[in-house]
């Protein structure tokens, strides 16, 4: 049986607006069974960068380090709801812990590629991704090779980050690409994985099909692709975590409009 577990933190976005994910994740929690359902306490206070380049990261710290205990209590799937992208990754080191050759497949419209160094706005949600695959203040040790890491529907990145994907071993998938529903299970295949971790940023999906997010970036993935795509990519190997982050509806009954499509994605990941 798999396993929600629902983490409102707010502390990793840039946004003005970050704390709509905190009404984000607990709408999404609402339509969950609660059998299946722990909620991991996010401190309220934001936290102090204390010296790492990183806003907040006192306070992200006690998160991580709260999820990865609740992880590691079970051997069940769990699905990590977000908050932030930043919660994916101590699920991502998870997952790595159990199966050493993991493949990272992150579906997002930014690269969430930069380092305390290169980002304009210190937030870990856009360190997220190279977190987990280049050690930093963060993460002591890469959880997973940039060679088994997947970027999908990226179409909004900063100049720091296209560089890196020029030289980097990570692949990119584009959202058009994923109309056939193959591409991203044979990109995925390509790196040498025997199993998978896939994070949903909403933000991957194009503004049409999901309004409550805080950056909308046009062109993005349909959800029925995004689906077909992850069913596919099951078929060839064993889904061993997953998170979805980034709902941030203006209001608790905004959030209802889009819960149809956000519990298809939770679907297809559990």
């Amino acid at each position: 049986m798999t396993r929600f577990l629902v983490v409102p933190q707010w502390q990793g976005s840039p946004s003005a607006r970050a704390m709509r994910l905190i009404d984000g994740a607990e709408a999404i929690a609402d339509d969950l069974p609660r059998s299946a359902l722990t909620r991991v306490e996010v401190p309220a206070e934001a936290g102090e960068a204390v010296g790492t380049g990183i806003r907040r990261f006192s306070t992200l710290t006690r998160v991580r380090d709260a999820l990865a205990e609740v992880l590691a209590s079970s051997d069940e799937p769990a699905v990590v709801i977000g908050g932030d992208c930043a919660v994916a990754v101590p699920a991502i080191a998870a997952a790595a812990e159990r199966h050493p050759s993991v493949a990272v497949v992150w579906f997002d419209a930014h690269g969430d590629l930069h380092t305390p160094e290169s980002s304009l706005s210190g937030a870990l949600a856009g360190m997220a991704l190279r977190a987990a695959i280049e050690a930093g203040p963060f993460v002591a040790t890469p959880l997973v090779p940039a060679a088994r890491s997947v970027l999908v529907g990226a179409r909004d990145l900063d100049d720091a980050e296209a560089a890196l994907l020029e030289t980097s071993e990570i692949a990119t998938v584009s959202a058009s690409a994923l109309a056939d529903p193959a591409a991203l299970a044979d990109a995925v295949a390509a790196t040498g994985a025997d199993a998978v971790y896939v994070h949903i940023d909403l933000d991957v999906l194009d503004p049409a099909a999901v309004v409550g997010v805080l950056e909308p970036v046009p062109f993005g993935a349909d959800p029925a692709h995004i689906t077909a795509s992850i069913a596919r990519l099951r078929e060839r190997m064993p889904l061993v975590g997953a998170s979805l982050s980034g709902f941030a509806p203006a209001t608790r009954d905004a959030a209802v409009e889009d819960l149809g499509t956000i519990l298809r994605l939770l679907g297809a990941l559990a």
